[in-house]
């Protein structure tokens, strides 16, 4: 038996014809021979081969027509590049027979949106696939932007209908097995390469259903990637370096899309690879390269509404897993308070991040979040607890230009009364615009030399004496 005859229920049709409703709907997956059927399930009429179809209609019927002429109880036999193969050759045989007039090219992209449609993620899947796509945004069929180089821009991308944009939204959650509809309309996924999705559906979201999707590279950046980005200097990455090694608690601060995250791996390479980690997400993002790494992550309720596991809950546990280091890709709720006090118990050299657009908001965000548990604690105890854990603080933002940049580096000194002394080391300061709208700055020290000098010595690690001049 041929690879085609084990492929496909019948002989190629001699058209494609129009989708009952013409509502964009695809033919169900059980149809042909699954359920009874022997007819030919393809017959041409004029309104398939009417010239004034759009491609978008044309990718449908087409789409539609693909999926009946399947014999889907053998396609587990097949490998799925043959699978693939064989979906591009139905779908051209099919074209032949289309009286629409299509150019050669696109021929070729109604064929490969079909595969789109039938392997991945639809209309999605080109932006996928561009590397220099950061966010993708869904916001209605019709209107869907990105983010490139910090910038956001509108896309030519659209869907069928808002069918269609649901389709792909079902897809994506079934294949983490959860689910969203009327009872459950919002939810956190993600992608097989890595990437975050939030998808949010009606009735909360008003107007269509909407998808954000945040991308990760598949090469994470390096500390020579920011320094050429202009991210950080030679000398704050080595500095930060230096950091790590000594085992100095760091909190990353910053807005959404500052590069929190990326920069969280960053630090992470300074690691020693002999050292055990334990990372702590909701959802996974990190991207470590250390060979000793246990990744855990939390858990949504299920349908009932039990079962969830929240990062407090992997926090404890954390703990008994005998940890070199703990990473929380975020602190977010109240399991800040069992983050500082792994801090303050042995487990120094543990890294975070923090949603704030200072380090001394980060610092009161953490003082709310500690609130949270519903502790009885004064104030006072509190902060103590906050300037003991914490060394550092490190302060991203995404620019007005789009550029990712180091605000600021603040070294945490201790408690003056009731409150959390810091001192800034390190400061970017802007000068100024060019002609293209980028910002002019740099980063400069600001001649204070950091008191956890004296912990790096401990560690063999001599600070340079000028590195804290301005040159």
């Amino acid at each position: 038996m041929s690879l085609r005859d084990r492929f496909t229920k019948n002989a190629p049709p001699p058209g494609i014809p129009p989708v009952p409703g013409d509502d964009g709907s695809a033919a169900p997956a059980t149809t042909g021979r699954l359920n009874g059927r022997t007819d030919p399930p393809f017959v041409r009429s004029a309104e398939a081969s009417a010239p004034n179809h759009s491609l978008q209609d044309l990718k449908t019927r087409l789409h539609s027509a693909v999926i009946d002429s399947l014999d889907l109880s053998k396609i587990g036999q097949l490998t799925p590049e043959q699978v693939q193969k064989e979906v591009a050759r139905l779908a051209k045989d099919m074209l032949a027979n289309e009286d629409t007039p299509l150019s050669s090219i696109e021929r070729e992209g109604l064929i490969e949106e079909v595969r789109h449609e039938l392997f991945g993620l639809g209309p999605l899947e080109p932006l996928l696939a561009d590397p220099t796509v950061s966010d993708i945004l869904v916001n209605s069929p019709t209107d869907v932007y990105v983010e490139r180089f910090g910038k956001l821009e509108r896309t030519q991308v659209r869907f069928k209908d808002t069918d269609h944009l649901m389709r792909v939204i079902e897809r994506i959650v079934s294949h983490v097995g959860r689910r969203i509809d009327e009872s459950s309309p919002m939810v956190d996924a993600r992608l097989p390469d890595g990437s975050r999705v939030n998808a949010i559906i009606p009735p909360l979201a008003l107007r269509s259903p909407s998808i954000s999707i945040r991308r990760f590279s598949v090469d994470p950046l390096r500390t020579k990637d920011l320094i050429e980005k202009g991210t950080i200097t030679k000398e704050i990455a080595e500095l930060l370096g230096m950091c790590v090694k000594a085992r100095l608690n760091i909190l990353i601060s910053g807005g959404t899309g500052s590069g929190k995250t990326t920069m969280l791996n960053v630090l992470s390479a300074y690691i020693p690879e002999d050292e055990r980690i334990v990372t702590i997400e909701d959802p996974a993002e990190l991207q470590l390269q250390q060979p000793h790494i246990v990744a855990l992550e939390t858990r949504p309720p299920n349908i009932e509404g039990r079962g969830a596991i929240t990062q407090r809950d992997l926090v404890c546990n954390a703990l008994r897993m005998r940890p070199d280091r703990i990473l929380v890709g975020e602190v977010r709720a109240d399991e800040a308070i069992d983050m500082l006090q792994a801090m303050n118990t042995g487990h120094d050299g543990s890294l975070t991040t923090i949603h704030a657009n200072t380090p001394r908001d980060a610092l009161a965000r953490l003082e709310t979040m500690i609130q949270m548990t519903g502790m009885k604690i004064t104030d006072r105890a509190m902060r103590h607890q906050i300037a003991s854990a914490l060394d550092l603080v490190v302060q991203v933002a995404r620019l007005s230009d789009g550029t990712r940049r180091v605000l600021s580096i603040s070294e945490i000194n201790g408690m003056e009364g009731d409150t959390i002394v810091m001192q800034e080391i390190f400061k970017y300061e802007r000068s100024g615009i060019d002609k293209d709208g980028m910002i002019i700055g740099r980063h400069r020290p600001t001649g204070v030399r950091p008191q956890f000098a004296d912990k790096l010595k401990t560690y063999g690690i001599q600070l340079p004496q000028n590195l804290f001049e301005d040159r």
